[in-house]
Order: C-alpha cells, then sequence, then structure tokens
C-alpha cells in the first residue's frame, strides 16, 4: 500500500499523506441532542478527535460532568464549521491551540462560537475560564455566550478584534461577576493568570494592513492569505490559512491540473498540481474520496459518474443517463431487503455494498414490525447491472412465487471485494428455486461461488462457470473455490426435461428457453438465440454482427428478395436505395442548400434513375433539371400559396386551443359532479333503514401516495380514489389497520364498519369507503391543514380565545353526536382532531378499537404508542370504556389545546401515570385560563366518572364561555427580562420553562375543589401581602360558584342561543355588548395572571 502511494504521489514519502489525513477530523451536527449516554458520548468524542489538528465540521461539547479528561483536544488548531459548549459542568477547556474558526456553518444560522448554560444546578461545578488563549479569528458568525453562572472573563475580550465580521452579533450576557485581568493584560484576557492575555492581531495595526499584523508597524503586516494573525510578512509565516495550505504555504488555490505555457501558447499537464481536500493542497486524494475537477470528493455530483483510470477514482461525464448508485445493506439497521427498504433500489444500476436476502426480509420480521416482502417488487432490481461494493450477493431465502432471479437478468459484473466465508455469490437452501436465470452475468472479480442446498435447482451444471473468473493463474486458483453441490441430480433434470434450449452453444444456459443460453449456437437477435437472421425474408431485414447478433438494415435501404439486403447497418451499405442515392448513400430526399466545400451551397435534383445531381452553378433557390433553365426563379414561388398556408395555420391553431379550452372545462365540470356524487350524497337507504355514506371499494381503487403519520392501529397515507369505471381522482386519507395479534382478518365487512360509514355529522371526519381483506383500509376525507396539535404548535402566536372556545364547542358536540350513536371513541386526543378550515375542527380514528376487539372491549397495545397519559384510569386499570372515559380524555383534550400543544405529564414514564391519578394527582392549570375553565378540566378528570360531566353539558358550558370568551382565556403578551428571552415566549406553551412546572410536582388534587396548585397557593398567599389577594379570592370565588351551577345545579337544556350570535357553520361569535362589570373582571384577570408570575412584564 505504501509502494502504491509513493508512485502515485510522485515518490513523496507516503507518511506525508497518512499524516496529513491522520491529522484532519470530522466533526459532529447533533446540535443540543446527544447520541447516548455520558459516557458513550465521552468516548466517542476521545475517538473522533486524539490527534486531530483540523475538525472537518462543527466541534460539538455538550451535557459532559466536571471530572472528564479533555486533554484529547490540545491539539485542535483550526475548526472549519462552529463550536457549541453547552449544559456542561467542566471548570475549563483545554483549546489553547485554536487559532480559527472558520464559521462555514453557524449555530441557528448566526453564531460561530456559543457557549450556553455550562453550570450545575444547585452545585458548585460550571465553566469558569474559556480557555481559548490563541484564538484570534473567527472568520464568518458572531459569538453568543450566555447563562455561564462561574464564567467571569467572557466580557473582558476584545471580541472586536477576533471577529471578521463587522455587522455580526456579539452576545454576552447573564454570566458569573466579572473579574479583573492580571496587570500585565492591559484589561483583555481569557482568565486571571499573566498567561492568559489576549493577543490582539487587528485592532493594534497600522492603517496600511488590510488584514492581520504581527506588530504596530507599517512594515509588520501580515501575508493577505493568512488567517488569525502571523509571525512574520510571508505566506509561510501564517498562523492559519485564509483559503488553502500548500505544504506550509498559504495559497489563494492549489496548483491546477494544467498550467499555461507562455512560450507555446498552450495548456500543459502540471507536473507539481495538487487537489484540495477541505483547505489543504493534497497530492493525492484518500482512499474514500474521488477526483473531481481539482478537488477531493467524497461521492459524483449528479451529471457524473465514477470511473476508474489508472488506479485514480474520477468523476467524469455521463455519455447519456447517468447511473444511480445505491447503498446495499450493510449496516445495522440494513441486514437484509425487506418491504422498508426495498423502494430504496429503484432505478439502481450499481450496488455499493453487499445485497442480501434473508428469512427475515423475504418473510417479514414480526419482532420488528416489518411485513413480508411482496415478490412483485422485485422487479426493482432488472435495472442493476453491477454490484461494486466491499460484499457480495448473497441470496439465503426467497419468495416461493418465484421459480428463478431473473429479477437479476441484467447483472453483469460481481466485484467481490471482500468476501463471506471466500465466496461473492451465495444462493442456499431455497427450496422453490429451479433455474438462476442469470443471464447477463459475464464477469465475477475475486471470491468463490457457492451454491447448494437447492432441491429443484437444474440448468446450474450445464455453465461453464470458470467463464465467469476471467484468464490466468489466479483464475485457475480460484476454481477449487467452486462450491455447487447437493442440488437436483443432473441425471433427474435430464429425465424430467430440465435441460438447455437446442439454440444454445455448448456453454450452457441459466434456464429454460433460448433467452437463457450463455451463448447461442447459431445467432441472436436482443438476447434471444434464433436460428437464422432475416436475410432473405422477414418485414425487417437484417445482416449478421461481429457476434453473430442479428442487426437490421438501414431504413433507407429497399428489401430484396433472394439475396441480403444489406451487409452492414449504415446507409452506404445497402444493396440497392428504397428511395433515392446520393453518392455512395441512400437518402429519402436529395439536399437542398447544403453547404459543400469552399463554402459554396449545393443543390441537387433526382434523376430518371433516381440519383441525386448537381444543379447548374448559377441555380440558387434549387433547379428541377441540369441546365441554367431549370433553375428555380423567386418570382416562380407560390406567395398565394404561402399566404393561404400562413392563414390555414393561424386557424387550426385557433380551433385548437378553443376546443382545448371547451374540453377543460368539460372535464372540469364532470369532475366537480362526479366530486359532488362521491363525497357528499350518501347511498340509498340499507336493509335496515339507515343512510351509509361509505361504499364497499376494491383495492385496485385506491392508490396510496406519501404517509403521514402512524399510530396505536395503523398507518395513514395520502392516497387517491379512482372509483371504478370512472376516471375522477378523488384526494383521500387511507387509513390501514391490522390486528398484530391475528385475531381478526377483516375479509368481510361487518355491521359496525356500515354503522361507521352512516355517521354524518359537522364534527366528524365521514367514512367515504371501506376496503376489506387481511388488513382494512379506511377510506376519510383529506384534511390538507393536518391535526389540531400541529396546528396550535405552529401557530400559537395566532391562537384567540374566541377560536380556542369554539373548537371546545365543536369537539364537545361531535363527542356529544358519536353518543347518540352508541359509539365510544377510546382515542380521543388533540392528534386524533384534524382541521377542516381555520374554525372548523372535525373528530377523527373513532370506532375503530371496536373493529379490532368488538367482543372483549380491550385492545393489545405496545408501551411506546398506547395513549396511557390521555385515558381514564378506569380504562388504564380494569379496560372500561365508556363515554365518560371519553369524557376524561375530552378534559386531556382541551389541556393539550389551552398548554398550546404540550404533552401531558411530560416528565413523567406512563406506567407512572396511574399511581399518579390514584393519589388524586392531576394536570396543572394552563396559564391562559380561569379557574372557570380549568374546573370544567377537572370536573372531567373526577374518579367516579357518574360525576363527571356528559358532553351535552360541555357543549352547553363552552358554548356559553365562547360568547364572552377573554372572560374566561387570558392571552397578554408578555416580556422576560434577562437571557431568559432566549429561552422562553409569551405563553410558554413548550420548552424548558412549561416543562419545569409539570417537573417540579406542579400537579392539583381532587380535593383542592379548584383552588390551585400548591406552587400557586403559595404565591397567592404572598401576594395578599400587597393587596392583592382580595381579587384572587373575588374570581376565585365567583367563578367555582358559576362552575358548580353551570355543571351540576341548573338541569340540562340546550343551548338555543342568541340571534346573531352563531354563523351559518355554527361558530359562536361572542356578544354584542360588553357590561362595565365584565370589562372591570378582564382587567382583574389579567392583573391576576401577570402579578402570579411576577418575573414577567405584562403590557
Amino acid at each position: 500500500m505504501c509502494s502504491q502511494l509513493a508512485v502515485i504521489v510522485n515518490n513523496e514519502p507516503c507518511q506525508v499523506i497518512f499524516v496529513i489525513i491522520r491529522n484532519l477530523c470530522t466533526g459532529t451536527q447533533n446540535s443540543l441532542s446527544v447520541t447516548g449516554s455520558s459516557e458513550v458520548q465521552y468516548k466517542l468524542m476521545k475517538e473522533m478527535y486524539t490527534g486531530c489538528k483540523i475538525v472537518i465540521g462543527n466541534l460539538e461539547i455538550t451535557q459532559m460532568e466536571h471530572n472528564r479528561d479533555f486533554s484529547f483536544l490540545q491539539s485542535i488548531r483550526e475548526v472549519t464549521g462552529y463550536i457549541l459548549i453547552a449544559i456542561n459542568q467542566f471548570r475549563r477547556l483545554p483549546l489553547e491551540q485554536l487559532r480559527v474558526i472558520r464559521g462555514t456553518s453557524l449555530y441557528e444560522d448566526r453564531f460561530a462560537l456559543a457557549v450556553l448554560v455550562n453550570y450545575q444546578k444547585d452545585g458548585v461545578y460550571g465553566l469558569r475560564e474559556l480557555g481559548l488563549t490563541h484564538l484570534t479569528e473567527i472568520l464568518e458568525g458572531g459569538v453568543q455566550i450566555i447563562q455561564n453562572k462561574f464564567l467571569s472573563y467572557a466580557p473582558q475580550i476584545n471580541w472586536i478584534d477576533i471577529v471578521k465580521d463587522s455587522g455580526a452579533e456579539i452576545i454576552i450576557e447573564d454570566n458569573g461577576p466579572e473579574l479583573s485581568c492580571h496587570a500585565s493584560c492591559g484589561g483583555q484576557c481569557w482568565g486571571p493568570g499573566n498567561d492568559s492575555c489576549q493577543f490582539l492581531t487587528k485592532t493594534v495595526c497600522a492603517p496600511q494592513c488590510n488584514g492581520r499584523c504581527f506588530g504596530r508597524s507599517p512594515s509588520e503586516c501580515c501575508h493577505m492569505e493568512c488567517a488569525g494573525g502571523c509571525t512574520g510578512p510571508l505566506d509561510t509565516n501564517c498562523f492559519a490559512c485564509r483559503n488553502f495550505n500548500n505544504s506550509g504555504s498559504c495559497v489563494p488555490q492549489c496548483p491546477q491540473a494544467l498550467i499555461y505555457n507562455k512560450v507555446t501558447f498552450k495548456l500543459e499537464p502540471n507536473p507539481n498540481a495538487k487537489y484540495q481536500y477541505g483547505t489543504i493542497c493534497v497530492s493525492y486524494c484518500p482512499t474514500n474520496f474521488v477526483v473531481d475537477g481539482s478537488s477531493c470528493v467524497s461521492s459524483c455530483p449528479a451529471d457524473k459518474m465514477e470511473v476508474d483510470k489508472k488506479g485514480v477514482k474520477r468523476c467524469e461525464p455521463c455519455g447519456g443517463l447517468c447511473p444511480k448508485a445505491c447503498v446495499g445493506t450493510d449496516t445495522p439497521s440494513r441486514q437484509t431487503v425487506d418491504s422498508q427498504n426495498i423502494d430504496s433500489f429503484i432505478n439502481c444500476t450499481k450496488i455499493q455494498g453487499s445485497l442480501k436476502f434473508l428469512v427475515t426480509g423475504i418473510k417479514g420480521d414480526s419482532y420488528n414490525n416489518i411485513s413480508a416482502l411482496d415478490p412483485k417488487k422485485l422487479k426493482i432490481f432488472n435495472t442493476v447491472r453491477e454490484i461494486t461494493g466491499v460484499y457480495i450477493l448473497s441470496i439465503q431465502s426467497w419468495p416461493e412465487e418465484l421459480e428463478n432471479l431473473s429479477v437479476f437478468s441484467n447483472l453483469a459484473t460481481i466485484q467481490g471485494r471482500t468476501l463471506y466465508r471466500g465466496y461473492s455469490l451465495l444462493v442456499m437452501k431455497i427450496p422453490t428455486l429451479k433455474s438462476l436465470g442469470l443471464r447477463s452475468l459475464k464477469r465475477i472479480g475475486d471470491g468463490g461461488i457457492y451454491i447448494t442446498g437447492n432441491k429443484q435447482l437444474c440448468y446450474h451444471h450445464t455453465v461453464n462457470w470458470t467463464r465467469l473468473f476471467g484468464s490466468g493463474l489466479r483464475a485457475q486458483r480460484r476454481q477449487k473455490a467452486l462450491d455447487i453441490k447437493d442440488n437436483h441430480p443432473q441425471e433427474q433434470c435430464i429425465e424430467e426435461g430440465h435441460v438447455c434450449d437446442p439454440l444454445c452453444s455448448s456453454e450452457g444456459c441459466w434456464g429454460p428457453g433460448p433467452d437463457q443460453c450463455v451463448s447461442c449456437k447459431n445467432y441472436n437477435r436482443g438476447g434471444t438465440c434464433v436460428p437464422q437472421c432475416n436475410f432473405l425474408s422477414g418485414e425487417k431485414r437484417e445482416f449478421a454482427g461481429t457476434k453473430k447478433e442479428c442487426m437490421p438494415c438501414h431504413q433507407e435501404c429497399a428489401v430484396q428478395d433472394g439475396k441480403h439486403t444489406c451487409k452492414g447497418p449504415g446507409a452506404n451499405e445497402c444493396a440497392a436505395c428504397a428511395h433515392l442515392q446520393d453518392g455512395p448513400y441512400c437518402v429519402s430526399s436529395c439536399p437542398e442548400g447544403v453547404q459543400g466545400e469552399n463554402g459554396l451551397i449545393i443543390y441537387k435534383f433526382p434523376n430518371s434513375q433516381h440519383k441525386c445531381q448537381p444543379c447548374h452553378a448559377n441555380c440558387t433557390l434549387g433547379c428541377l433539371g441540369p441546365g441554367q433553365n431549370d433553375c428555380v426563379d423567386s418570382s416562380r414561388l407560390p406567395v398565394t400559396a404561402i399566404v393561404l398556408s400562413v392563414i390555414f395555420v393561424v386557424l387550426v391553431a385557433f380551433s385548437v386551443f378553443v376546443l382545448s379550452v371547451l374540453y377543460r372545462r368539460s372535464v372540469a365540470i364532470r369532475r366537480k359532479r362526479a366530486m359532488r356524487r362521491y363525497l357528499f350524497e350518501p347511498l340509498d337507504p340499507g336493509e335496515k333503514g339507515a343512510k351509509v355514506h361509505a361504499r364497499i371499494l376494491r383495492g385496485s381503487e385506491l392508490r396510496k401516495i406519501k404517509p403521514l403519520g402512524s399510530g396505536v392501529f395503523g398507518t395513514v397515507h395520502k392516497g387517491l380514489w379512482i372509483p371504478e369505471g370512472d376516471t375522477v381522482k378523488i384526494p383521500v386519507a387511507i387509513k390501514t389497520i391490522q390486528d398484530r395479534t391475528g385475531r381478526q382478518t377483516f375479509q368481510e365487512i361487518t355491521d359496525h364498519m356500515l354503522a361507521m360509514g352512516s355517521l354524518d355529522h359537522p364534527y366528524i371526519v365521514r367514512l367515504l369507503g371501506i376496503c376489506a381483506g387481511p388488513s382494512l383500509q379506511l377510506v376519510t376525507q383529506l384534511s390538507p391543514q393536518g391535526s389540531l396539535l400541529e396546528h396550535i404548535q405552529q401557530r400559537k402566536e395566532s391562537l384567540n380565545p374566541q377560536r380556542l372556545l369554539n373548537w371546545c364547542v365543536q369537539i364537545a358536540k361531535g363527542m356529544y353526536y358519536l353518543e347518540e350513536q352508541r359509539m365510544v371513541h377510546r382515542n380521543l386526543a388533540a392528534r386524533n382532531i384534524l382541521l377542516k378550515s381555520d374554525f372548523i375542527v372535525q373528530i377523527a380514528d373513532y370506532g375503530i378499537a371496536d373493529l379490532l376487539y368488538p367482543d372483549d372491549k380491550k385492545y393489545f397495545f405496545n408501551e411506546i404508542k398506547t395513549p396511557i397519559k390521555w385515558m381514564a384510569l378506569e380504562s388504564i386499570l380494569f379496560r372500561r370504556y365508556t363515554h365518560q372515559s371519553d369524557v376524561w380524555s375530552y378534559g386531556v383534550t382541551v389541556w393539550e389545546m389551552m398548554s398550546y400543544g404540550a404533552e401531558p405529564y411530560s416528565a413523567m414514564r406512563p406506567q407512572e401515570v396511574p399511581d399518579l391519578l390514584e393519589k388524586g394527582e392531576r394536570l396543572s392549570q394552563p396559564q391562559i385560563c380561569t379557574i372557570d375553565v380549568y374546573m370544567v378540566m377537572v370536573k372531567c378528570w373526577m374518579i367516579d366518572e357518574n360525576v363527571r360531566p356528559t358532553f351535552k353539558e360541555l357543549a352547553n358550558e363552552f358554548t356559553r364561555m365562547a360568547r364572552d370568551p377573554s372572560r374566561y382565556l387570558v392571552i397578554t403578551v408578555c416580556q422576560t427580562n434577562g437571557v431568559l428571552n432566549h429561552f422562553l415566549h409569551c405563553i410558554l406553551p413548550t420548552g424548558w420553562a412549561s416543562r419545569s412546572r409539570l417537573d417540579s410536582g406542579c400537579t392539583v388534587s381532587e380535593s383542592s375543589e379548584g383552588r390551585g396548585t400548591a406552587v400557586e397557593v403559595e404565591m397567592n398567599e404572598d401576594m395578599s401581602s400587597v393587596g392583592s389577594m382580595r381579587r384572587v379570592k373575588h374570581r376565585e370565588d365567583s367563578a367555582y360558584m358559576s362552575q358548580r351551577d353551570s355543571l351540576s345545579g341548573p338541569p340540562e337544556t340546550t343551548s338555543t342561543g342568541i340571534p346573531g350570535e352563531e354563523d351559518q357553520n355554527g361558530y359562536v361569535l361572542p356578544g354584542f355588548g360588553e357590561s362595565p362589570e365584565k370589562g372591570e373582571d378582564k382587567q382583574i384577570r389579567a392583573a391576576c395572571v401577570c402579578n402570579l408570575y411576577a418575573k414577567f412584564e405584562c403590557f
């Protein structure tokens, strides 16, 4: 290996190449996330950065303890991306040698250096010194150093001297108390000692210096190609290079492959040419990189392909369609071809790596929830021509429906660079395999062949396998690696008629038929052996190529009777011409206006022998004969015919345009009518007299486009419904339901399915169709706006109390409708509420649990997907599901909405929730809710399910609130102090702050009767000292009495509404007037919320 490298790099010592590569290391892109435990993360960092001088990418150090040894970072001198130091506890980082941060990628697209929250909570450990004593330049991006409790010297740094971009942000806030530098540092330092002084290289320079300097004199300027400073004026005195490092010299670009010779005026090869590898010029690219022009790249661009030229991999332009190279099955997560990864091989012509077919991929893997592979999808491999990676083609399992491996009929080469037990082709123990079908296989680069245990396999004994190994001594040694045994006996294959086609040569065949021959006895036409080419008969006459291929004659050749029509593929190789002859070539018409020698324009005419003859030299527009009188005159041109032709073309074009417009209009009208018929008109009443909207569909009518999400019972896809016998394509959502326990097969349509299809309500997602089979497919209307959960998380700034309360009303009315239809939802949550529009929501996923388990009313689940945090206590403990258990889930759904999509009990594992509920703990009061709204939620979470309100009562109560929304929901614009503004938003819907309230045990007990959380009670008591207790008490008492009267006091009545307070869609509008008492009450509520969180300034 060393000698080969030395030759390639012009006899340079190969240690130079290895040293350069070893000094480079790849960074990370994890941001604040971690890759496993702290110990695992530390070991990965130590392996990556030990001995590294230049980090290609980002240097990210997060969530490390105080006792870690980071001495392996001492060698780092340059980082091309950004540096992130966050949530650590160590005292100091040993990055004294770091000179330059290039900032080719920035943290949050703004910062090249980010130091965040590096201290132990309630502890004494934390970052005290940055330790970047030699950092002198940041080429791109700014600096952010915030919330480091013990860091005291960050403000003492002259960041203007370091940051090159004058417009970049420099944020130094909320760190430890500022301490003074050593007296010798002049007030600018990285730490307390005299060895921590900042070294200035820009702000102290003379005006004549355009970059950095090493002194204050005009003669002490650094070279323009220097970055971070220098020790002298030369390009070899730089601390780091601004562009490229060429053997210690900083240059704007690496030596190019071609140089201009000023004597010969030509481009000539440069003997000192080098390639760009990051910021370094190298004579030879690393083995895992490819040469593209003058650069080392990890992969070729889309319009180029990888080729091997004299042992060097290069990117060359594709002659036509570029081959698509795909990664094989070499990773732990991709050990076999299966139903989940087979689509990644579409249109692949080259496989880089192994290609393995194991039983877990072919028949499915229930443990990993991988379904069986559809045999029809294996046709994807028809495009594969080469397996050129580091492993093999290994087939240890195969679909029973396929009797051969003909899906690899175009595979020509198996490289086999690294082998599996010495073999590069392995086919074993496939009981249904009768032939191989590898008709295009021509070469196996290395390794042997292992074909054994295939009890029905024939034809393999006819193949001359040594032909695939090539020639030479190495090929002779590889013949010992042929292990073909224990297949169907050759004698029985012959007796059963499993022999090669008579048109095959003695080299054998890959299977039955003339298209499976290794080579042909006579002739070959398009990969199929034939006894004779169409020399003397046939519609299209042929000739025989050099390899006995039947090739068609040129289309201008005239078909001959009793003799060969042509002797080659060209128009000059015809026995006779079908139309005209121009010299030795057969043509369809004589040339006119063709430029000939000396720039002359040539015109020809056909004579009586159908040969093209030149016109007279004076003919400039063509001729009808050889004489000057036969020239075509411009006055003879049929002007009238040309004008009429133009008018005719215009009329035809206008007619086509009008007809196309009319046709498109008629198609749109037909589509609109069809959409109305399929989406809105119910079917005729069935036997039970109920109108059913859902149709019984076939699988061929549905086409899945892309997955939208998955849940407990199945997966939802965006798709198209193409009704049978119609051309309309209706966008729909297709939910595929599978019973993983195997108890339900969904082969028949049940009464429960028809009952689901008969539901029709404005706030229910309507079921359009049912497709029975091994897995049930439910077709519903497509909601392009997605789920309510995603909506409130992404658009929390645009939400208002009116819309939130109306959504509560709509969900309650929809659930009341399901209750009237005797249908329990079982899985109500914000993720299962879809947006029909910005103001209308609809309930989805109702009745699915009853489809799976109609008898015992329970379903099996995995721990990850089961909605424990939304389930009522009796559902968790006793698997009892009623409309009142749906009321519990409704309360959690309302809490999600009021918390802007926060996860309930986010700090707890699902198995801890039942114990918490039995102790009486509940979700805390959302910040925007008054006690009135929160008490509605608390009522929904009562242990006694009979005490919980009904959906009818909930709809009435939220309708009442929606008429005066600002009285019940208080959404104020808040501003935080200090650096917390970086982490907190106005309402705190997600993130650290919202979770910290729940993590600290901020829950409410049923026995508190709406008094609030423990933290809130303490804060209310503290506020009494400043005179605010009276307001809080007034609001609590009145809200509680109003809540108790509205939910349990008056008899149940439906909300009739006030004329003008609801629109035509049932959207509740606010009241027309507002009393002074209401306005005062709103001010009290806003004041209470703001006073409750005294850290915020409200306006």
